[in-house]
């Protein structure tokens, strides 16, 4: 699992998700867990790629230049 460090919080907002942690029974940290997993939503899959067409249908990407690739590298000595 990743961690998360938010700096610069306001002061009224830390004090606000306290008191809403509390009337949950939950942490802090989980509340801001739940909030941000609302936030982010569930969008996966199927969704996830419709809604990124959606976003940007209108974009015309932009084409890519392949890396050079050689041919197979010299194995290793191990003598």
């Amino acid at each position: 699992m990743a961690s998360l460090t938010i700096r610069n919080l306001e002061d009224d907002i830390k004090e606000r998700l306290r008191v809403r942690a509390a009337r949950q029974g939950h942490s802090m940290e989980e509340e801001a867990r739940l909030i941000l997993g609302r936030a982010v939503g569930g969008v996966t899959g199927k969704d996830l790629w419709s809604l990124s067409r959606e976003l940007f249908e209108s974009e015309t990407g932009m084409d890519l230049t392949p890396p050079p690739r050689g041919g197979d590298r010299p194995a290793p000595d191990l003598g």
